[in-house]
């Protein structure tokens, strides 16, 4: 079947005969799925582009485009589906439901109807297919003009989960860090139209992921915040939607607090500062001591802190300080032993940090010594470690920041000569690179004294402590291979060109006494070719082409003429087997001819003449 393209109205269609109306399902099998006693709803495409009934009415299937154009009276889209239970079909139009009324009527095979449709009817109008298994949608686009039209969302989305996020451009997108966030720009318009992306009113780079119409910001991070725009150019026009995306960042712990610091600074000596902590910190103090506890988070928007004591509001005298991320208690004496907790919170998510408060004393004790840096020779140091004590028991070191360390002195320790031992160099260069060869270090005995000077010794005074390490040993043992090759073969190929053909040969790999070893042993050597172009007679062919045949008719649609096509040798003109001339393409042996419309009573051939009656049955004169 050949299909006919024809412009009416301003709407380009493709009209096929209705035996070559094809549809595929979304989902499923055709072949198989029907007979399924279940089965999730599936929209069928067809394949065949809309068709035009008349000059003013338009009826299409789904995955079209359909162009509005002067003297458009109605435009008819159907929907099937299939599915068990029978799928439910309903229609929305730009993501919001269609409001049917005298204008838009659905009819009763669940198909849409614009009646005298204007500029408001342009959009993207999607039809839905629902049962209990699931659901189906298929949109398809009707323009005014050819101008472009751009599918477009008014929604909000908060992502605070999924590594990866799709919106239709139009949307609001707030989403977490290091999500992959594709926009999706689907455009519609004849002729079709050409889609540019800006960020920020400016034109993005050929190195962003773009692909029909699709934008995807890989691994996003706060740089990637912005407006982003889709802008569809045609010759009818241009139209433009954005989407506005902002990076979220879950309230997560900061190892400082830059206020914390500053508002210290600026309090009484008996004032304790500390940091809130996921995992929880501790805080011990003395009594009538002032504390001031810090929540040192970030995120994305700025997180809301809320302060809770031993999990209830604070109602004890306190203050609030650096928009609440510092608690100030002018006197630990109000309180007793008991957790602090932080709250922050943002719309990408809750942090709660926790600190104990205690009232204790703590001290430094310098009783455990560090390991000795060496076992033998004059390095040999260790120290005193400090640790903090909090009634015999040790506790992290920050408890003790307030007390003055004690002077730590390093103990020399192991300051003695060290054993005899084997030195030895790095082995020299190999004497030969295959087959065999010997390669040498130097081995000696010597030991390190208390002062740190090289004494030589001799032999035995190392041989009592360890064998004595060898100083000669063979290397690259394995045997020395090179690529062999056989003789040409023939040249009886396939034919690749005029006159040119393809030979081989064998090429293998062998030692220098030719026993074949695997080719991986000469996978370092370069390997020759193993096969090349070469000449024969036997390719010198070419297409030869008889004049064609007399058309079959002098006018009408079903006329046609054809030729003799032979595969023959340059040289002895003689015809050989096509194969041999395929390199070049092969020249058409028939086609269509005469193809005019008839005048009233002209006599058509014998052929044409015989259709006229079988489907006529009446005179033979022209249609």
């Amino acid at each position: 079947e050949y299909p006919f393209h024809r412009r009416v109205s301003g709407f380009t269609s493709s009209l096929r005969t209705s035996s070559a109306e094809t549809f595929i399902p979304t989902s499923v099998d055709l072949a198989n799925g029907l007979n399924r006693p279940q089965q999730k709803p599936a929209i069928l495409r067809k394949i065949s582009a809309a068709q035009q009934l008349s000059a003013s009415e338009v009826v299409t299937h789904l995955g079209q485009t359909v162009v509005l154009a002067t003297g458009t009276l109605s435009v008819l889209l159907h929907c099937e589906a299939v599915g068990n239970p029978k799928p439910t079909i309903s229609w929305a139009k730009n993501g919001e439901e269609v409001k049917y009324n005298d204008r838009l009527l659905r009819q009763p095979d669940d198909s849409l109807q614009i009646l005298a449709p204007v500029e408001a009817d342009v959009g993207f109008y999607a039809c839905n297919a629902s049962n209990a298994l699931g659901s189906d949608s298929v949109s398809i686009a009707v323009t005014l003009a050819g101008k472009p039209l751009i599918k477009a969302s008014r929604a909000t989305m908060i992502n605070t989960e999924s590594p990866a996020v799709t919106v239709d451009i139009g949307s609001m997108l707030k989403t977490i860090q290091k999500a992959n966030v594709s926009i999706n720009c689907q455009v519609a318009g004849v002729p079709e139209a050409k889609v540019t992306w800006f960020k920020n009113n400016v034109k993005l780079s050929s190195a962003h992921h773009l692909h029909d119409g699709l934008l995807l910001i890989a691994n996003v991070s706060l740089s990637d915040q912005g407006l982003y725009s889709c802008k569809a150019t045609n010759l009818h026009g241009e139209v433009t939607e954005s989407s506005q995306l902002l990076v979220l960042e879950p309230p997560r712990p900061l190892p400082y607090l830059e206020d914390l610091s500053a508002v210290l600074s600026s309090a009484g000596p008996s004032t304790h500062s500390v940091l809130t902590s996921p995992s929880g910190t501790k805080l011990t103090v003395s009594p009538g001591s002032s504390v001031l506890i810090g929540c040192a988070v970030d995120g994305h928007p700025t997180p809301n802190i809320t302060w809770l004591y031993s999990g209830e509001p604070l109602s004890l005298q306190h203050q609030l300080l650096a928009a609440g991320r510092i608690l100030q208690i002018l006197n630990v004496s109000d309180f007793t032993d008991g957790e602090f907790h932080c709250l922050a919170q943002n719309e990408a998510g809750l942090l709660t940090q926790v600190m104990s408060l205690a009232i204790q004393e703590y001290r430094w004790s310098e009783d455990k010594l560090t390991a000795c840096s060496a076992s033998c020779g004059h390095r040999g140091l260790q120290l005193p470690q400090l640790s903090c004590l909090l009634d015999g028991a040790e506790v992290n070191a920050s408890y003790c920041r307030e007390t003055p360390k004690p002077v730590l002195q390093p103990i020399p320790c192991n300051r003695r000569d060290c054993p005899s031992r084997w030195m030895v160099t790095s082995w020299s260069p190999c004497t030969q690179s295959c087959g065999g060869g010997i390669q040498t270090r130097r081995v000696t005995c010597q030991r390190l004294t208390a002062k740190g000077s090289s004494v030589p010794m001799s032999n035995e005074a190392c041989t009592q402590v360890s064998k004595r390490p060898v100083d000669t040993q063979n290397c690259n043992r394995q045997p020395c291979v090179e690529w062999a090759a056989s003789s040409w073969g023939q040249c009886n190929g396939p034919c690749i060109g005029p006159r040119l053909a393809v030979q081989h040969r064998k090429i293998s790999c062998q030692t220098e006494d030719g026993t074949l070893v695997s080719s991986d042993q000469c996978s370092a050597l370069p390997r020759p070719l193993s096969t090349q172009n070469c000449w024969t007679d036997v390719c010198g062919v070419h297409w030869r082409v008889s004049l064609w045949t007399v058309c079959t008719a002098t006018c009408g649609n079903y006329g046609f003429q054809s030729r003799r096509v032979d595969c023959v040798h340059t040289r002895t003109n003689k015809p050989v087997m096509e194969h041999h001339c395929s390199w070049r393409p092969r020249p058409a042996h028939w086609q269509r001819c005469n193809i005019t419309p008839c005048e009233n009573g002209t006599l058509l051939r014998g052929g044409e003449a015989e259709w006229c009656r079988s489907r006529k049955k009446g005179s033979c004169l022209s249609e």
